[in-house]
C-alpha cells in the first residue's frame, strides 16, 4: 500500500498509477475436447509480469476462494456465474470480459497486486495451477494474522468511524444505482447503433437488388421511356455507399460497447464487490463478535452459579479457565472488527480513487459520437450527388431536391 508516512490509513494514489500497476488481457482460445465435455480455455497475458498463461474458468474459481481467504476484509470482485451446458457464443463472450474486468481489478488492487497469490496466478505455466494457489494460500494466514499494524488498528480510526462507514455505505449504494442505470442505457444506445448498422446494410442490398432485377418491363406500360431503366442503374451502385455507412455504424457501436460499457460495468463490478464487502463485515466479523460476547455472558453465569451452588473446585477452576479462553478469544474478535473498519476504511478511498473514470467513460463516448457522425456525414454528402439521376426530367435533366412534403397534397 502507498501510504504517507504517519498516516498508515490514508492512500495516496491517482487513478493513473492505478490503472498503471497492470493491464491483462483475457482472450478465449480455440475449444479443447475433454474427456466427457467440451471446456473453454483463456490466454492470461500480464503486461506488469511479462507473462503469458493458459487459464480455465475453475482456475479462476480457485484463485478467487484464495482470495477471499487471504483477503477477507477487502474488495473481492464477484467472478461471473458458471453454466455448465449450452454455453453459446455470446454468453462464452460476455463471461470472458467478466473475468478480464476481474482480473484486471485484483491486479490493480493495492494488497493484491503485491500478494504472490497473484503473481502466481499470472505467471506460472506449470501443470496444475489449482493446487499451487491452495498450496501458496495455506502457508500463512489471513491479511489480519500478517499485517503488523492489525493489532494497532483501532488507534488509526477516526472516533465516528461507525458514522463514516454507514454514510459512505450509503453514498456508495446512490452512485452504484446511477451507474446501473446509466450502463443500461449505454447498452441501450450501443445495441441501437449495431442494429442500425444492420439496418443500413440491408437497405443497401435491397436497392442493389432492385437495379439488379432483371424482369422485362412492357413497352406499353413505359411508352418507350428510359426512366425505369435509369433509375435501376442509379439503384444498383447506391449499395456501396450503404455498406460503408452500415460499416461506420458498426465501428462506432464496437468502440463504444469496448469504451464506454465495459468500464461502466467495470466501475460497477468494483462498486458491488464494496457493497458485498460491507455485507461480509456486518455478517461476519460482527455476527461472530456478537456471538462470542453471548457465550462470554453464559460461562460467567454459569460461574456465578457453579460458586453459590459450592461446586467442586476442579468444575469451578475448569469454567474459570473457559471463560479466560473465551475472553482472549472476544479480544480478537475486536480487533478482528477494527481491522475490519480500517481496510473498510481504506477501500472506500480505493472507490472514490475511481470516480474520475467517469470522466474518462463521458469523454469516450462524446469523442465516438463526433467522430461518428462526423465519418457518417462525410459519406451521407458523398451519397447525395449520386441522386440526382434518380431525380431527372422529363428531357433527362436532372431536378431539384425536394422534401417529399413538397409533392403532398393538403389532405
Amino acid at each position: 500500500m502507498q501510504m504517507p508516512p504517519g498516516n498508515p490509513l490514508l492512500l495516496s494514489l491517482t487513478l493513473q498509477e492505478l490503472l498503471a500497476r497492470d493491464a491483462v488481457q483475457v482472450e478465449l482460445i480455440p475449444e479443447k475436447k475433454g474427456l466427457f465435455l467440451k471446456h473453454v480455455e483463456y490466454e492470461v497475458s500480464s503486461q506488469r509480469f511479462k507473462s503469458c498463461v493458459y487459464r480455465r474458468y475453475n482456475d479462476f474459481v480457485v484463485f478467487h476462494e484464495m482470495l477471499l481467504q487471504k483477503f477477507p476484509y477487502r474488495m473481492v470482485p464477484a467472478l461471473p456465474p458458471k453454466r455448465m451446458l449450452g454455453a453459446d457464443r455470446e454468453f462464452i463472450e460476455a463471461r470472458r470480459r467478466a473475468l478480464k474486468r476481474f482480473i484486471n481489478l485484483v491486479a490493480r488492487h493495492p494488497p493484491f497486486s503485491e500478494d504472490v497469490v497473484l503473481k502466481l496466478f499470472l505467471s506460472f505455466s506449470g501443470p496444475d495451477v489449482q493446487n499451487k494457489l491452495k498450496e501458496c494460500a495455506q502457508c500463512v494466514g489471513d491479511e489480519f494474522m500478517n499485517c503488523k499494524l492489525a493489532a494497532r488498528a483501532k488507534d488509526f480510526l477516526p472516533a465516528d468511524i461507525q458514522t463514516q462507514f454507514a454514510i459512505s455505505r450509503e453514498l456508495i449504494r446512490n452512485i452504484y444505482n446511477s451507474f446501473h442505470k446509466l450502463r443500461d442505457r449505454a447498452e441501450r444506445m450501443v445495441s441501437r447503433t449495431i442494429d442500425n448498422a444492420a439496418d443500413l446494410l440491408i437497405f443497401g442490398k435491397e436497392l442493389s437488388a432492385l437495379g439488379s432485377d432483371t424482369t422485362p418491363l412492357p413497352s406499353w406500360a413505359t411508352l418507350n421511356s428510359s426512366t425505369w431503366g435509369s433509375l435501376k442503374q442509379a439503384l444498383k451502385g447506391l449499395s456501396v455507399e450503404f455498406a460503408l455507412l452500415a460499416d461506420k455504424a458498426a465501428q462506432q457501436g464496437k468502440q463504444e460497447e469496448n469504451d464506454v460499457v465495459e468500464k461502466l460495468n467495470l466501475f460497477l463490478d468494483l462498486l458491488q464487490s464494496y457493497k458485498d464487502l460491507c455485507e461480509r463485515h456486518e455478517k461476519g466479523v460482527l455476527h461472530k463478535h456478537q456471538r462470542a460476547l453471548h457465550k462470554y455472558s453464559l460461562m460467567k453465569r454459569q460461574l456465578m452459579s457453579a460458586a453459590v451452588q459450592n461446586r467442586e473446585p476442579e468444575s469451578v477452576e475448569q469454567l474459570e479457565s473457559r471463560i479466560v479462553e473465551q475472553e482472549n478469544v472476544i479480544q480478537t474478535m475486536e480487533l478482528r472488527n477494527y481491522f475490519s473498519l480500517y481496510c473498510l476504511h481504506q477501500e472506500t478511498q480505493l472507490v472514490h480513487v475511481y470516480l474520475p473514470l467517469t470522466s474518462h467513460i463521458l469523454g469516450a463516448f462524446v469523442s465516438s459520437q463526433i467522430q461518428g457522425h462526423k465519418e457518417m456525414s462525410k459519406v451521407w454528402n458523398d451519397l447525395q450527388p449520386k441522386l440526382q439521376c434518380l431525380f431527372a426530367g422529363p428531357h433527362g435533366a436532372p431536378s431539384p431536391l425536394r422534401s417529399p412534403q413538397d409533392g403532398l397534397s393538403p389532405h
